[in-house]
């Protein structure tokens, strides 16, 4: 079937202002479902949660809705979907209840292939309570991270493993259920950051063998926020600090405060739209009699093939170029690429594409314990995200570009 990539296209207002948008790992542009979402809600009857009214309705159908939603992405149990402000706020609310139970002598294990926001709350909270951090490096040569390597860092003192699904700086995908096997053998939890792995996989929480997963709906399509799913049993376990009149109810016991609504249909909307890509890809229609996890899982194939043989092409093409070295490497990885240049930096590189209004910025985007540990200090490298939007005119504009610059 052809992945017909200008009718998606159509659906996002802002890809018709011309610039060219390899910047998705950093956030996604918005199809116009979502935004409409969000302001029917807000502007609509609202009031606090409730069954009584109209406006209390709507508050409470957002928030199922959104549940509903997310744990059909995820495979997970809407119950166990909690909503954050994001996945570093999740991560370090969760990193702070779970240390509680943390004492001298307990080991917690991070990553280097980690964003920060899986790095740091973890090392600050083992800190505060005298536990230990355990490091794991992933191979700098190869990009990735084998379960043997975190096999060989546990003991039976190893209290949580906080792994990336995905790096966000070079793309490499771990095998997350090998870890998670590894880990709990030893009687361990694991904390898996999928924001960069949900824009580009078809996720299965219980294949995965996550015990909390986060992620962040603004990589693929929805509102800036963030989401954790666990088992809601899980949850039951783990008391937060919260008002003493709000509820105890798993999960909402985790949400402090009144939630945005209009946010959570934004979310809810963003998954309906990811579940039509492979309707709206392929030129077929809607097909309501099949759920929406199963279009998700076709939709989500689509994805990934058009992403990779643009990934492909992005990188054949990058190799072509002299004085131009790829840090993306790793034999699963998303579509998502690290360059580096010889006599330039990826800095000047990132401003003279800009200037031509192709956004592919530089940095080491907070995943700074990689960048440190491919050499590239904290200044990283120039990071090219494909997103399901993404078209081969755009890597060929893309890679003429590299070469202007290079020759300038």
């Amino acid at each position: 079937m052809t992945y017909d990539v200008e009718t998606i296209r159509a659906h996002f207002p802002a890809l018709s202002a011309g610039s060219v948008h390899f910047d998705s790992p950093g956030g996604t542009q918005t199809p116009a479902s979502v935004g409409q979402a969000i302001m029917d809600t807000l502007t609509g009857p609202l009031s606090i949660r409730g069954r009584r009214s109209p406006s209390e309705r709507n508050a409470d159908d957002a928030v199922t809705g959104f549940r509903t939603a997310m744990a059909d992405l995820l495979g997970a149990d809407p119950l166990g979907i909690v909503y954050g402000r994001s996945a570093t706020q999740l991560t370090y609310d969760f990193s702070r209840h779970l240390a509680r139970d943390w004492a001298p002598g307990d080991e917690i294990v991070v990553s280097r292939l980690d964003h920060d926001s899986n790095i740091r709350p973890w090392v600050q909270a083992a800190t505060h309570v005298g536990a230990t951090v355990v490091w794991v490096d992933f191979d700098p040569s190869t990009g990735e991270l084998p379960a043997s390597a975190v096999a060989a860092v546990l003991t039976d003192h190893t209290r949580l493993v906080a792994v990336t699904a995905a790096s966000n700086l070079i793309g490499t995908r771990p095998a997350i259920a090998e870890i998670a096997e590894v880990v709990h053998a030893v009687g361990a939890q694991m904390f898996v950051d999928g924001v960069h792995y949900v824009p580009h996989a078809f996720v299965d929480l219980a294949a995965l063998g996550a015990d909390f997963f986060v992620c962040s709906p603004y990589k693929f399509f929805g509102p800036h926020c963030g989401v954790l799913a666990a088992d809601p049993a899980l949850l039951e376990g783990i008391r937060p600090d919260k008002l003493l009149p709000s509820t105890d109810v798993v999960p909402e016991r985790f949400e402090l405060g009144t939630l945005p609504y209009e946010t959570l249909a934004g979310v809810t909307a963003a998954v309906d739209f990811l579940a039509g890509l492979g309707d709206l890809a392929g030129g077929s229609t809607s097909r309501p009699s099949v759920s929406r996890r199963e279009r998700l899982r076709a939709s989500l194939r689509q994805v990934e093939a058009h992403e990779d043989s643009l990934r492909a092409r992005l990188e054949a093409g990058l190799a072509a170029l002299p004085g131009v070295t790829l840090y993306s490497r790793a034999a699963d990885r998303t579509p998502t690429v690290l360059v580096g240049f010889a006599e330039r930096t990826a800095a000047d590189a990132a401003q003279f594409l800009s200037e031509r209004r192709i956004l592919a910025p530089a940095g080491s985007f907070y995943a700074l314990e990689a960048s440190r540990h491919l050499d590239l200090g904290d200044a990283g490298g120039l990071r090219v995200g494909l997103a399901p939007y993404s078209t081969a005119a755009e890597i060929d504009a893309l890679l003429a570009a590299i070469a202007e610059f290079l020759s300038a």
